[in-house]
């Protein structure tokens, strides 16, 4: 009988120990069964893709920049964007057609918005009369590639702006919409108009932006880029690469060592473009293999990125599944732009309100 308290002992100190440990809110990399066994601004996953299969506490939120330090120019800041923030994972769409387009995200924008991603990659269409998000091809949306009407997703966008005054966030439009002027119509329908930062105030030659917190005394908390040169001069909606740089999305833009801008984009060393935008996602997206590649490839990806554009940090880095990582993740490659642009720390939260490291 003695021998086998023993035996059992050992186990129930284990079992204990374990079920203490879930009782209370776990950091990073700490082993859990369920989401909420993790702290704030974590969840719990497993990365299969990186042979990790013991489920862990991962990050989903970056620190909030403007939790420290609000008084710089707002390209001195880094934000956690949203390939294709739209396409959600099961999602059915408006039009009652199963969805047969490749999903790139897994939560609402709300959602998103919530867990600090501040840019939203938006693919915009004219379909059904309307301005519509598609994942499509061939400039043309279907019913098998319509997710949503725009304006949903303009509004949760408003409501959010509305809430949190301090807060800045940028749409960056894939633009297919031909209807005259389209964007203008839903964007006012949305209630956005009064958010929009002016195309006048951009800056042309490279030099640096407003302040973030002028941004907000004016209350202009949202840049809108198209990918439609005309819409500049048209609808006032600034033409995203007159500026910035971007590097190549999809598979080219994984190759490590190497960072090339994409082909609309002026040459990643550019600098009288003053902001920098670098993709990080696979041509097909991938939601096991997502976690491996949003951990240790993207942040050498950034690093690339930054000796590619001249020595700047990325402004927006762009991931799909953005919650999925081995461990830090996307808001780790955030945090890590941020504390260089920002402190020159490596990490964000090394820094000080005055703007120091330590």
């Amino acid at each position: 009988m003695f021998q086998r308290l023993l035996f059992l002992l050992p186990l129930l100190l284990i079992q204990y120990f374990f079920y203490f440990q879930i009782s209370s809110a776990l950091k990073e990399g700490q082993t859990c069964i369920v989401n909420k066994n993790c702290d704030t601004g974590l969840h719990c996953e497993t990365c299969l893709a990186s042979s990790n299969l013991r489920p862990r506490c991962s990050r989903t939120q970056p620190i909030n920049p403007i939790s420290k330090v609000k008084g710089l120019p707002f390209n001195k800041y880094s934000w956690l964007t949203t390939h294709n923030s739209f396409a959600r994972l099961g999602e059915v769409s408006r039009t009652g057609s199963v969805i047969l387009a490749p999903t790139n995200q897994q939560d609402s924008i709300t959602s998103q918005l919530n867990n600090g991603v501040r840019g939203f990659m938006l693919d915009m269409y004219d379909f059904e009369n309307d301005v519509w998000l598609c994942h499509s091809f061939g400039g043309t949306c279907y019913n098998v590639t319509a997710f949503r009407p725009a304006i949903d997703v303009l509004r949760e966008i408003q409501v959010f702006l509305e809430k949190n005054s301090e807060e800045v966030v940028t749409i960056i439009i894939e633009d297919y919409v031909k209807s005259p002027k389209g964007l203008t119509k839903v964007f006012d329908a949305a209630g956005l108009r009064k958010f929009m930062f002016p195309v006048t105030r951009m800056p042309k030659n490279g030099g640096d932006w407003p302040t973030l917190d002028d941004m907000v005394r004016q209350n202009q908390r949202l840049l809108v880029f198209t990918s439609d040169r005309s819409k500049e001069a048209t609808e006032e909606i600034a033409y995203q690469f007159k500026y910035t740089v971007e590097n190549q999305y999809g598979n080219g833009g994984l190759k490590a060592g190497v960072c090339p801008n994409r082909g609309e984009s002026s040459p990643m060393n550019d600098k009288s473009k003053s902001l920098v935008l670098v993709n990080h996602f696979p041509d097909a997206p991938d939601l096991v293999v997502a976690c491996k590649q949003n951990s240790a490839s993207l942040l050498e990806s950034i690093k690339t990125c930054y000796q590619a554009a001249g020595q700047r940090w990325p402004n927006y880095i762009a991931v799909d599944f953005y919650k999925r990582s081995d461990g830090g993740g996307a808001p780790q490659a955030v945090d890590v732009a941020n504390g260089n642009l920002i402190c020159g720390c490596d990490n964000f939260a090394a820094c000080k309100a005055d703007g120091s490291c330590g």
